[in-house]
């Protein structure tokens, strides 16, 4: 799930505009790696919600960026991972 993730992700930035040759894990989502500015992580977030069915609360927006790719994609996985394991 999780290398599925991390193409959605690393598809979207580029669908975005963003240049994502040579992005890897260690790569950070906010300033001095894909630089993403308060409304590209908010664009990112809803991309990943409306693919995958997870939400980010508001408050998550300082911490998304400071991520790294490899971090997002982690908890997105675990997220979508948790979500389909909870019984309804």
């Amino acid at each position: 799930m999780r290398a599925e993730v991390r193409a959605f992700v690393v598809e979207q930035l580029a669908d975005m505009n963003y240049d994502v040759e040579g992005l890897d894990d260690d790569t950070t989502l906010g300033p001095s790696g894909v630089d993403l500015e308060s409304l590209a992580l908010a664009d990112l977030s809803v991309r990943v919600e409306d693919r995958y069915g997870v939400t980010f609360a508001d408050d998550e927006s300082e911490q998304l960026a400071l991520m790294t790719v490899g971090e997002f994609t982690t908890m997105v996985a675990k997220r979508v991972a948790e979500a389909t394991s909870d019984p309804v």
